[in-house]
């Protein structure tokens, strides 16, 4: 996915792997800067926000678990950024799968939220990739941590029950934060196959065209079954 130029704050306990990122998101002419705690992401997004927040980063790369305790700081820094400024794109960058983690996170607000592992990060465009989707809105799920997302949600619902197998193929691409065209070259599929699958999951899902709302990312709430769909 082309993109513009971003700015983004890392916050990650680990020097080395922290100055890593900041440095890569440098050489591609990023405006990238690092902090090493969650008191200190909420600060510094806090201290840069400037005048009703125009001077929010386009993207927060955060781990999970960071000092003190190192169980849950980095989450609860976003929660509480993202209640302040609703819609602040986030990507956690965990070695973990923490399913409740993720939830919590979708719950905030779809849009714009991200969930990758670091050691399943192959190739530096992948993680650059996903960067920008959540940046631009989209929501890019690790497709381990979409497995035990839906491990953990429980019987499927009766649109999901509805649907195809074709159809929960798409969706789950959906869930993975996979762009249609994406979706078309992964399952052989013609673009317009694709849209199809797509209406017919909207519709099976009573998903109604509203201006307010983003019917993909709905979909791909219900078939994660995250609370509150």
């Amino acid at each position: 996915m082309e993109t513009r130029a971003l700015s983004v704050v890392v916050a990650e306990d680990s020097a080395i792997l922290r100055d890593g990122l900041v440095a890569l998101l440098a050489r591609r002419e990023h405006e990238a800067a690092g902090v090493a705690d969650g008191d200190a992401l909420v600060r510094a997004i806090t201290a840069g926000a400037g005048e009703g927040g125009a001077g929010l980063p386009d993207v927060v790369v955060a781990d999970i678990r960071m000092p003190p305790s190192f169980t849950d700081e980095g989450l609860r820094a976003v929660l509480a950024l993202r209640e302040r400024w609703p819609g602040l794109p986030v990507l956690l960058f965990s070695q973990y799968i923490e399913t409740a983690y993720a939830a919590r996170l979708l719950e905030s607000g779809p849009r714009g939220v991200g969930y990758l592992l670091k050691d399943r990060v192959a190739d530096v465009s992948d993680f650059l990739d996903a960067l920008a989707r959540v940046a631009a809105g989209q929501t890019v799920l690790d497709p381990e941590v979409v497995r035990q997302l839906l491990g953990a949600a429980g019987p499927a619902d009766a649109g999901l029950a509805r649907l195809t197998p074709r159809e929960r193929d798409v969706l789950e691409l959906m869930a993975q934060g996979r762009s249609n065209a994406a979706i078309a070259d992964t399952l052989y599929l013609s673009a317009g196959a694709v849209e199809k699958n797509v209406a017919a999951i909207f519709t099976k899902l009573d998903l109604q065209a509203d201006a307010a709302d983003n019917r993909r990312v709905l979909a791909v709430l219900r078939y994660l079954g995250a609370p509150g769909c």
